[in-house]
């Protein structure tokens, strides 16, 4: 079932934390996300909440006796060092501790407790990856997506037959899931380039990036018990933004038969604040309606609901800054600006596929959607489309030419939602720069 608007969506809502109530903060009352961070002069992980350019202190606020009105069981889940306890309680204990938190946090709050006891600006914080993940899925949910890429590869049969049947994806590897801010050291890989009559082997030349949204589970099924689609809601704790990068060169050897593999497997960067569905409620929309002629989903991945509310309204951007842009002082290069209203495939959908055949998923495992690309120009996920293969380079600011990512370059992936009469929810910055190979 879709989380209902309440009052904490309330767009009037100011909070004592003055930098939450700027107009274009990512972070104001109405968000609300939850982390993990780590305080400079600590070595201790501790779950927090954004707001604004600050953090709230979970641990803190439980020492303070400021949380003492829910039950023990989520104070517990708040002073542990990840957020896996408190996904696996489900959306109602996250409802009851996200009310809690915007009462606490109102301007309009009986007595403010003090700001230096319970809040660390996010300057004097390391953040960290906000749960222990322990599987994590890449799905290929984007229609456009998958038939810009079949073009480059299959320009007479782009899109193979079972796209529109089945939400497709791979299995990544969480190990190499890192926070945003990680540097990104460049793969080595076997390449064959179409001239050659055996492959090598050394650093990828055709390195790339997905600007793709992610998704927590929050409670998670037994072995063998499918999650229902009317149900798969219940089961998502909140998103983020997803960089799967990619080794194209390596990609084009190596996925054939079997997909991705190394070409995956050395680097995903993700947001440090998961945005909770309840969140995110002002902002759903109708699922992606699609063309007459296509089929219909198969009852399994069919409800009323998720086509009236499955999509949301989400703006995702990837933006560039080269080290010569660094260099001048120079505001990062917008590649992409997309929509996530525009997944072939919702949210409810893949996870309810992910589950069909009886698939056991746990909290904190992350699922994300793949490349996020519209049909229009300008609005494609990744270079190997806005390149074309590398067939046609882009130009940056400073007159620099390239098809794929250069050592120091560095890319910033955010999104937000924006809705007349609410306030605006962003998701904060998701980062990452190649480091040199010499």
């Amino acid at each position: 079932m879709i989380r209902p608007i309440n009052s904490t969506h309330n767009p009037n809502l100011r909070s004592w934390v003055d930098s939450a109530n700027q107009k274009n903060t990512d972070f104001p009352i109405q968000n609300l996300p939850f982390g993990v961070f780590r305080p400079r002069n600590s070595n201790n992980s501790r779950i927090g909440v954004a707001i604004g350019d600050r953090i709230l202190d979970l641990t803190a606020c439980c020492q303070a006796g400021l949380l003492q009105e829910l039950p023990q069981e989520l104070q517990a889940a708040c002073t542990a060092p990840k957020l896996n306890q408190l996904m696996a309680m489900g959306s109602k204990a996250a409802s009851a501790l996200r009310n809690r938190l915007s009462h606490l946090l109102r301007a309009d709050a009986q007595n403010p407790p003090l700001e230096s006891k319970i809040l660390c600006s996010m300057s004097e914080a390391e953040l960290l990856l906000p749960a222990n993940i322990g599987d994590y899925t890449d799905f290929y949910a984007s229609i456009f997506h998958a038939t810009n890429v079949g073009k480059l590869f299959r320009p007479d049969n782009p899109l193979l037959p079972n796209y529109k049947y089945v939400p497709i994806a791979y299995h990544g590897r969480a190990s190499s899931i890192v926070p945003s801010g990680t540097a990104i050291a460049r793969p080595k890989g076997q390449r064959k380039n179409s001239g050659e009559s055996v492959p090598s082997f050394g650093f990828s030349q055709h390195l790339d990036y997905e600007l793709e949204v992610g998704f927590f589970i929050s409670n998670g099924n037994q072995l063998g018990h499918p999650i229902s689609i009317d149900d798969v809601e219940e089961h998502i704790f909140g998103l983020c933004l997803v960089n799967d990068w990619s080794a194209r060169d390596i990609q084009a050897w190596e996925y054939q038969p079997l997909g991705p593999f190394l070409s995956k497997s050395f680097a995903t960067t993700i947001s440090p604040w998961v945005v909770t569905l309840e969140a995110l409620a002002p902002f759903r929309c109708a699922s992606f309606q699609r063309p007459q002629g296509d089929p219909l989903p198969l009852p399994y991945l069919s409800s009323a609901h998720d086509t009236k509310l499955g999509g949301i309204d989400l703006t995702v951007e990837a933006l560039i800054r080269s080290e010569q842009m660094r260099a001048a002082e120079m505001q990062p290069f917008c590649l992409s600006r997309a929509s996530f209203k525009s997944m072939y495939w919702t949210l409810a959908q893949m996870l309810a596929h992910h589950s069909s055949n009886g698939c056991n998923l746990r909290s904190g495992d992350l699922l994300a959607s793949g490349t996020v690309s519209g049909a229009e120009a300008g609005t494609q996920g990744c270079l190997l489309e806005i390149t074309q293969r590398g067939s046609k380079p882009i130009q940056l600011p400073t007159g620099e030419v390239s098809s794929y990512l250069n050592d120091g370059d560095e890319i910033e992936l955010r999104g937000y939602c924006e809705q007349e009469g609410y306030a605006r929810v962003g998701f904060g910055e998701c980062r990452g720069r190649i480091l040199s190979n010499s």
